[in-house]
């Protein structure tokens, strides 16, 4: 059973593993057409010429250093450069706007931005220009800019051929310690502006360690191989995704998305992926689709290994369950594991609540199933299912190595140890919030059970997590939905779910004008099926919308009954919408607008 050792440092782990894995591949890109893999000793001499331009570029110690791109070697060897050049790295999402870049810029006070391409410097150059702090721009390919003005403009490339240094020389001046900060990683708060999570070397590290540990001692550590595909913005793809396969000593594969992910998994082969329940219930409905079309046979070997699956995890055993289950073994089961490569040891689930029944759906397949649990507060990983413990897909298994968990009087989960941020950066109010005595209070309601697994049964604080685990801030959107003219009042929904939706009270002076406009009657039950009306409300959705990120739009919404009140239950005596009440009476119709 192999131990991970105790680095001081996130770049300290990194080279290390380069040393030992030399010419061995490390990274892999899909390039015209086929794979193609840069070596760890490649990776360690580009982060350690690029940690060394940084620095030549006029960067010191402690400088924020912004990361726009989406998923591909450069943003693990950019990432690691920062770290190794002494800076802290400012991870952000590729669907961000123009506002949401110039709020990170600005609070985070960033020097330099290293972006991929011209089509995300189209979003993000304009709120560089009017940053106060922002000063070096790096193109990983060419921004097409034709007039650099106030911002210093530099290719990726060309400052690693002109700053060559060995990666020996680079890892001996990555001094700083485990305490000290590596990544600064915006989420969005219930008010609705993004916090700066400062996640600190050695929180990443302990995560990394823990997850080290259930794959050493529940499956065997061994030549591991990753697939990325969920955003390495992300708090839970930037540690699971990247810095815990480089522990491992793992090759990653960037995936080429979403739309072919499928060939990927089939082509790459990965020994553990990590994922977000979405994707699994996408692959679900692909996987019953594709069994239903092979005849009848097929359908009623997949119900069986279904139906044995569920029995196992009520604690029940049928009649026939074990030669059925061998006899499923010979002929279902490796076609399934074929289309996920193969050699999958473990398929990681986090990010968002997952519905436990597909969990139960894969493990009846054959597919190693684990639902974790964390917050980018723990940088992120907190707990995890393990098979050593005991699968059971209605917790998130029991905490990490080195990880203190109990729950509050009131139930909320409180977490302490090494995971754990030292706060939010430059927001004094909401650390002394969620850090009390040295414990994260997560906002989340839970129990632990006999075996030591945590068990989600609420949650405390307001945000919206949809199925691909981003946070939503519902006041931001809500606040903004009701400045437009035409709604008075609004509560957007999507927990779980692809997108967001809403109900939307109109404003009631507006109703009269469009009444006394359109001739229509002022008959409020007509009005919500009249659909010129509809269009109007609509249109002020859109107006919102053009302001939002991707995973905040509205995409669809239900006009309610009568407006939010006091009276009816709806509002808290200092008018707060009680979204629990809302739900119970527009849930139904909130849910039907994703099957129209």
């Amino acid at each position: 059973m192999r131990k991970l050792e105790h680095f001081p440092n996130l770049v300290a782990m990194f080279f290390a593993r380069a040393r030992a894995g030399g010419d061995k591949p490390f990274l892999w890109a899909k390039a015209s057409g086929r794979w193609q893999s840069i070596s760890w000793a490649t990776a360690a001499a580009q982060v350690a010429a690029l940690a060394s331009a940084l620095k030549a570029i006029g960067l010191n110690p402690g400088d924020r250093v912004m990361l726009v791109s989406e998923n591909r070697p450069e943003w693990c060897i950019s990432d690691l450069a920062i770290m190794a050049a002494g800076c802290i790295t400012v991870p952000t999402y590729t669907t961000n706007t123009e506002r949401d870049h110039a709020h990170i810029l600005e609070n985070s006070g960033a020097r330099a931005i290293i972006v991929s391409n011209a089509k995300l410097a189209k979003t993000l150059l304009p709120a560089a220009l009017r940053s106060s702090q922002a000063r070096f721009v790096i193109g990983m390919e060419d921004l097409r800019v034709a007039q650099a003005g106030p911002l210093a403009f530099h290719s990726w490339d060309t400052l690693i051929a002109d700053h060559p240094t060995t990666p020996d020389s680079a890892e001996a001046a990555a001094d700083f310690k485990r305490e000290d900060p590596a990544c600064i990683i915006y989420t969005s708060g219930t008010g609705g502006a993004p916090r700066g999570v400062v996640q600190h070397h050695g929180a990443i590290l302990h995560n990394v360690n823990g997850c080290c540990t259930i794959i050493s001692e529940d499956f065997g550590w061994a030549d591991e191989v990753f697939l990325s595909f969920l955003p390495l913005s992300h708090a839970y793809e930037h540690t699971g995704g990247q810095h815990f396969p480089i522990g491992l000593g793992a090759q990653i594969y960037y995936a080429e998305g979403l739309d072919k992910l499928a060939s990927n998994i089939e082509e790459t082969r990965p020994t553990i992926m990590v994922v977000v329940p979405r994707l699994f219930e996408v692959l679900r409905q692909r996987i019953v689709k594709q069994v239903e079309k092979q005849g009848k046979f097929a359908t009623f070997m997949m119900n069986q290994a279904v139906g044995i699956g569920g029995r196992k995890a009520a604690g029940k055993r049928g009649a026939l369950d074990l030669p059925m289950n061998a006899l499923l073994g010979a002929t279902l089961k490796p076609r399934i594991a074929k289309r996920f490569g193969g050699r999958i040891k473990a398929m990681v689930s986090g990010g968002a609540p997952l519905n436990p029944e597909i969990g139960i759906f894969f493990d009846s397949l054959g597919i190693t199933f684990l639902q974790g649990y964390g917050q980018t507060e723990a940088a992120p990983v907190i707990s995890c299912n393990r098979p050593a413990v005991g699968l059971k897909h209605d917790t998130v298994g029991p905490p990490l190595a080195n990880t203190e968990v109990r729950i509050a009087e009131d139930g909320e989960i409180l977490v302490r140890g090494e995971l754990v941020m030292h706060g939010y950066w430059r927001n004094d109010e909401e650390t002394r919030r969620v850090l009390r005595d040295g414990w994260l209070h997560t906002g989340d309601i839970g129990v632990i059970d006999a075996q030591g697994r945590i068990k989600i049964t609420d949650r405390k604080k307001d945000l919206i997590i949809n199925d691909k685990g981003d946070n939503v801030a519902p006041q931001k959107v809500e606040g903004m939905l009701t400045l437009q003219p035409e709604i008075l009042q609004a509560m957007i929904a999507g927990d779980r779910k692809p997108h967001m939706v809403a109900v939307l009270v109109p404003d009631p002076e507006w109703t009269q004008e469009f009444c006394a406009r359109s001739g229509a009657s002022c008959d409020f039950a007509r009005l919500a099926d009249n659909p010129d009306y509809r269009a109007a409300l609509a249109a002020a959705v859109e107006r919102v919308n053009k302001d939002l990120s991707v995973i905040e739009r509205v995409r669809r919404f239900i006009i309610a009954d009568e407006p939010f009140a006091i009276e009816n239950e709806q509002l808290t005596p200092s008018l707060k919408i009680r979204r629990h009440v809302l739900k119970q009476v527009y849930g139904a119709r909130l849910d039907a607008l994703y099957k129209g």
